[in-house]
């Protein structure tokens, strides 16, 4: 992912979301209002965040936690899988821009 995207650790949370294709953009035209989608980015960023925002659904507690109270929400399965991968860019921008390793909560 570093080797991909070098602009990681330098830019805002929006501004990594956006480079990886997962904020939202909203369709809409005068009164008319669609549904919000991803587009655009770079597709491997989307990619190569798939499968951890997958297993981090199921085994971290605190993103577990939040992919839960989606679901119970009603959000669909892949809406919160999303929130999950945009959630993660933002965490690997954020650590390389402190230069710092993730160390899990303790108790």
């Amino acid at each position: 992912m570093i080797i991909e995207c070098p602009e990681i650790g330098t830019l805002g949370r929006k501004q990594i979301a956006s480079l990886a294709g997962l904020a939202p953009m909203t369709r809409q035209s005068g009164k008319w209002r669609g549904v919000a989608f991803i587009q655009g980015g770079r597709k491997f960023l989307r990619d190569a965040l798939y499968m951890p925002a997958l297993v981090a659904a199921r085994h971290n507690p605190d993103l577990r936690q939040k992919y839960q109270t989606m679901i119970k929400a009603g959000k669909p399965a892949k809406v919160a899988l999303t929130a999950l991968m945009r959630k993660l860019i933002e965490l690997a921008n954020a650590l390389v821009r402190q230069d710092r390793e993730w160390t899990p909560k303790t108790a």
